[in-house]
């Protein structure tokens, strides 16, 4: 059995880092880099908080900062 303690907060956010420059899209200055789940796994994208556009997306490790042992890495 696990006893993990029960967060405490009512809702789950990630800290999202502003960016530089307007939206290839749509043109608004609300560029932001973080981290989300979806489809294909986990990935760090630069996206529009206006329009969702994304201007880049790139795969994380399946396991994130975790490393198994015995996995070589």
């Amino acid at each position: 059995m696990h006893s993990f303690p029960r967060p405490r907060e009512t809702h789950l956010h990630v800290e999202r880092r502003a960016l530089p420059g307007p939206c290839p899209a749509c043109g608004a200055p609300e560029l932001a880099a973080y981290r989300v789940l979806g489809e294909g796994g986990w990935w760090d994208v630069e996206k529009c908080r206006s329009c969702l556009h994304s201007v880049r997306r790139v795969p994380v490790p399946v396991l994130g900062a975790f490393r198994p042992l015995g996995s070589g890495s």
